[in-house]
């Protein structure tokens, strides 16, 4: 990020400008209104006369429609010269499917942007700088954590380049995920699996491996009255999946996608280059335990059924672990009741 956060602002916002504190109030609920612009950011642009009145709004809306302060500029047109523009969202410097933002502001003759929170983006940070380079003040920082809270999946995504990654499990008891003859419907509950429902409505994609597709034949669609789209339905692994995979023919959208490997850090970086920012891993103990090796695990959601098998796959495959010394800690953030089944949600230690 270029401006904002580790940096001195340029004339900063103080509270003798009540008119730009109650414009990025409301750029951000503009922001909060909109639906999903996934794989981009919630954006709200407000722009201000010299004398502090509003003359135009603006929201994105998603991928390929206008941002925010390119829609504020159009409904203000001329009067936009000399204005000041407050945004959520530092201006990007990246020409994607639309142009940059710190052009059109520049060209526009805006003489001064505030933003909330810096962009994390690295393909389109840089936007405060081209705008001092063109004489427009810049100032970053006002209500930041507000904005950032509009997209805080956007931001993790950005800043670490790989989606945010949540392990669902369900096992018993005393941790078994199957049966030693492999089955391993149903460990818990009707009212855990249409949570899970829920779950998967709620990610960008889930994740999977090939031993769970040849052994399951799962179709991993988000079979509930919520769901707006399909998440992607991504298999992980080098054995082919049948052309008559559940997973291949559950959704008319197509939005079956296999990676070629085993290598989770390969794997979530292929994802994050399709634009996909939230992952839900449903896989088996090879898969789970293969991203909790690699520091790819974001958050667990673990559902335990009060059942034992004595037998059976465990949850996990092999963490290296030889001594208590070693042992994966993990921060406990809640615990739920769901139906007859305990859902815990947990976090690795410092993630």
């Amino acid at each position: 990020a270029s401006a904002g956060i580790g940096r001195t602002c340029e004339f900063p916002v103080t509270s003798t400008e009540p008119a730009v504190d109650v414009a990025m109030r409301q750029a951000i609920e503009l922001a909060a209104g909109t639906r999903d612009p996934s794989p981009n950011p919630r954006v709200g642009c407000v722009l201000l006369s010299p004398d502090g009145e509003v003359i135009a709004t603006g929201a994105h809306e998603g991928a390929g429609t206008h941002h925010a302060e390119v829609i504020a500029l159009a409904v203000a047109g001329s009067r936009a010269r000399g204005s000041t523009a407050v945004v959520t969202l530092e201006p990007c410097n990246h020409t994607g499917r639309t142009g940059p933002c710190s052009e059109a502001l520049i060209a526009a003759g805006v003489a001064r942007v505030v933003f909330g929170q810096s962009d994390p983006n690295p393909e389109a940070a840089g936007g405060a700088d081209r705008l001092r380079a063109a004489g427009v003040t810049v100032t970053g920082g006002l209500r930041e954590k507000e904005a950032a809270d509009l997209n805080r999946i956007w931001s993790f995504a950005m800043a670490q380049q790989r989606p945010e990654i949540t392990w669902k499990i369900a096992a018993t008891l005393d941790g078994k995920v199957a049966a030693p003859d492999g089955t391993s419907r149903w460990i818990t509950g009707d009212a855990a699996r249409e949570q899970v429902h829920e779950l998967r409505a709620a990610h960008d994609a889930v994740l999977v491996g090939t031993t769970t597709v040849l052994t399951d034949d799962p179709e991993l669609t988000a079979r509930t009255g919520s769901v707006v789209g399909q998440p992607w339905r991504v298999v992980m692994g080098q054995r082919s999946v049948p052309a008559g995979a559940r997973v291949r023919l559950a959704d008319p959208t197509d939005r079956f996608w296999q990676i070629p490997s085993r290598d989770p850090v390969f794997a979530a970086e292929q994802m994050a280059r399709r634009g996909i920012h939230t992952v839900l891993l449903e896989g088996g103990p090879a898969l789970a335990g293969s991203f909790l090796r690699a520091g790819l695990i974001d958050r667990i959601i673990w559902y335990t059924a009060p059942a034992l098998l004595g037998a059976g796959q465990p949850a996990v495959a092999d963490l290296g672990v030889g001594s208590m010394a070693g042992i994966v800690r993990l921060e406990l953030l809640d615990v739920l009741r769901v139906g007859d089944d305990v859902r815990i949600d947990l976090r690795p230690s410092g993630a």
